[in-house]
């Protein structure tokens, strides 16, 4: 049997976040990055549309893997850089979000467009 790491690579310890936790994270970084973001609402959509159970498991990796990015501290650019902090951030969700577009309906767009107005 394998034993575990002693290092925290992510900063969860023992817990894996679950979905109340990716939400709470992806709010919290979403609204620090509203202002730097220009598609924040197609972003929105992205996440609405990576936590749908009808999107095929290939868009769900792709966007999962782009907003874990986006929600982790430590990346190459660090988000607290003044104006550059989410340049990286918004060329890896750009991509992800391009890739997967047919896969992010109207549905998830209204919901987007809704989270966004009750957060503001």
């Amino acid at each position: 049997m394998a034993q575990k790491s002693g290092f925290d690579f992510f900063g969860f310890g023992d817990k894996l976040g679950d979905e109340s936790d990716v939400r709470e994270i992806f709010w919290s970084t979403a609204k620090k990055a509203a202002r730097q973001i220009p598609f924040m609402e197609e972003l929105v959509a992205a996440y609405y549309c990576a936590m749908d159970k009808n999107t095929p498991l290939r868009a769900k990796g792709i966007l999962v893997a782009a907003l874990g990015y986006f929600v982790l501290p430590t990346d190459v650019i660090p988000d607290f850089v003044f104006g550059l902090g989410f340049t990286d951030d918004i060329a890896v969700l750009t991509a992800a979000i391009t890739t997967v577009k047919a896969h992010i309906t109207p549905a998830h767009r209204l919901a987007a467009k809704q989270a966004l107005a009750d957060r503001s």
